[in-house]
């Protein structure tokens, strides 16, 4: 008895440090969001959003636009690639010395700091490329960034998918690849979107890579050859040189609500989908 009310309390300890944990970091996420949007909603109006920024304007107009072409350009890149590793090595791969380098080389990348690709991306892309300070230097850069997030998460929900879907294609007649296709990534597909919409985030708050490879003209790119400045190097250089903290809390408010809102896209097109 007394073994038993030990138990049941260790078991009651554990679920509230549990609820805890959740609740600290629930509570962090609203405090950040809030905060910000506190600070940002003030300065923020329509002149500020959809003018062009100069010497009398300083709207944003330009650098939401290069934001959302480096997110579209950087996932039309990488979710490719991404996928068809993940797919190698769920469904084709054999445990190896091949597998083992891969799947190293993945989570080498992982643990790579932004400011290292962005080094690298100014070097090769921008240097020996001679791509110069351009969208399509910071999007190839980004895009080897985000990388092993989106072969992890997608690897992971391969895995998830039974095997009995995969028999049951086959005995059907169906070949390797069309199985694949046809069956394992649409069972798959909420898991792999996840890893998708982990990666645009990451691109629309990444300010290293993209500052030493994009470049940081404050006008809409008209070419991925072109320099063009982000949100996210916008308002690290309205804070770092002291421009305005006021429009560098506007400017993190409009980011915000920018991957807010392709976020909960993303989640609407997944559930079209699934139903």
């Amino acid at each position: 008895m007394i073994k038993l009310l030990l138990r049941n309390s260790k078991e009651k300890i554990i679920y509230g440090l549990i609820i805890s944990s959740a609740l600290i970091t629930m509570g962090i996420l609203f405090w950040i969001f809030i905060f910000i949007v506190m600070n940002g909603m003030p300065h923020l109006n329509l002149q500020f959003i959809f003018s062009n920024y100069s010497g009398e304007e300083t709207g944003i107009f330009p650098m939401i636009i290069n934001t959302l072409m480096v997110i579209g350009i950087t996932i039309i890149i990488a979710v490719p690639i991404g996928i068809s590793t993940a797919i190698y090595l769920v469904e084709y791969a054999k445990n190896g010395r091949v597998v083992n380098v891969i799947r190293f080389s993945v989570e080498l990348l992982a643990g790579i700091p932004s400011i290292i690709y962005g080094l690298f991306g100014m070097v090769f892309f921008v240097t020996i490329l001679n791509f110069n300070w351009s969208i399509l230097s910071g999007t190839l850069t980004l895009s080897i960034m985000i990388l092993p997030t989106i072969i992890r998460t997608t690897e992971e929900a391969l895995i998830s998918v039974p095997k009995e879907y995969r028999e049951g294609s086959l005995s059907l007649g169906a070949s390797k690849i069309r199985t694949i296709m046809k069956v394992v990534l649409p069972s798959a597909q909420s898991g792999i979107l996840t890893g998708i919409i982990l990666g645009m985030g990451r691109i629309s708050g990444e300010t290293a890579a993209i500052y030493l490879t994009a470049g940081m003209v404050p006008r809409i790119a008209r070419g991925i050859l072109e320099s063009g400045r982000t949100l996210s190097v916008h308002m690290y250089l309205l804070a770092k040189e002291g421009i305005s903290f006021e429009e560098a809390y506007a400017t993190a408010t409009i980011l915000l609500l920018l991957t807010l809102i392709l976020n909960i896209m993303a989640k609407i097109l997944s559930r079209n989908q699934e139903s």
